[in-house]
């Protein structure tokens, strides 16, 4: 009779002798887990971009994107010291339209202010820019597009109203895909708002200087983006109102390159400069001082 195979050993379960051994020793010896966020990919060169020496370069890759931003990093990179008086915005009618696209709108506004941890797509925030003591509106592209509903229509007469109560210049960064299509027409009315609002400026004699960052769209291009005493942009930004595929489409013809972005239209006279993201403190700054004459009021 053939001999019988005797029953295999019960498997050791992966690390059960080492914790026997040494307990807590395993723990100290396992693999690391490299955190998801560690690498970023250049979306034009397609390399893979350390996280903290891009934060470094304030988001500018090697090959000069300037990628997007978030309303706090925008606001601490342009006010000395990254110190700056958060202002806020008025509380305004949410969904009155009580509007759904597949997804009611009360459930996009919560999860775009649980991925952003803003209110909405405007954030304001007051402090000195080189020195100059100015307001500054920044608009969150992060945010549902940066798209222009009330709130953001609010938010940007909150900062007009802000700079003139406290006789400083408005810096406005532009980012938006258009108007917000949940509010309709409501949101088609902040155009004019956000228009009388920087007549009121003018009419305090107060500079307004907008900065157009990637992408500028819509609505906002046809309204207090292109209003400005003075037009900055970061290099490669989308500016227009129409997007470029639109327009082919329309026209049924191939567009000359780079239109629509920054150089192209520094090119053709809409903007008046164009400026790398580490150099726009100090660019506002002198522009400022001069336009201010040598006034300097803060509250």
């Amino acid at each position: 009779m053939a001999d019988k195979i005797p029953p295999k050993a019960p498997q050791e379960k992966r690390g059960g002798w080492l914790s026997r051994f040494a307990p807590g020793v395993r723990k100290i010896v396992s693999r690391r887990e490299t955190p998801d966020n560690l690498w970023v990919k250049d979306p034009d060169s397609g390399e893979m971009l350390y996280r903290s020496d891009l934060e470094a370069a304030l988001w500018v890759t090697p090959s000069g994107r300037h990628m997007r931003i978030n309303a706090t990093q925008r606001l601490g990179y342009t006010f000395d010291d990254g110190e700056y008086e958060a202002i806020s915005s008025p509380d305004v009618v949410e969904d009155p339209l009580k509007f759904s696209d597949g997804k009611p709108y009360r459930e996009r506004l919560i999860a775009a202010r649980k991925a952003t941890g803003t209110k909405d797509a405007m954030s304001i925030g007051f402090g000195e820019i080189a020195g100059t003591p100015a307001v500054a509106v920044v608009q969150d592209f992060a945010f549902m597009g940066g798209s222009l509903g009330m709130a953001a229509g609010e938010g940007f007469i909150a900062a007009a109203r802000a700079a003139i109560e406290r006789g400083v210049p408005l810096v406005c960064f532009t980012a938006a895909g258009g108007a917000r299509m949940q509010e309709g027409a409501l949101s088609l009315m902040q155009m004019a708002r956000t228009t009388l609002a920087v007549q009121e400026l003018k009419d305090a004699q107060l500079p307004y200087i907008v900065v157009l960052t990637d992408p500028t769209t819509g609505g906002v291009t046809a309204s207090y983006a292109m209003l400005g005493d003075i037009h900055l942009a970061e290099p490669g930004a989308l500016i227009g109102f129409a997007g470029p595929r639109v327009i082919e489409t329309t026209i049924r013809e191939k567009l000359p390159p780079g239109f629509q972005r920054s150089e192209y239209l520094q090119e053709k006279g809409m903007v008046d400069r164009v400026v790398a993201r580490a150099d726009l403190p100090e660019t506002l700054g002198k522009l400022l001082s001069m336009l201010m004459g040598g006034r300097r009021q803060a509250a």
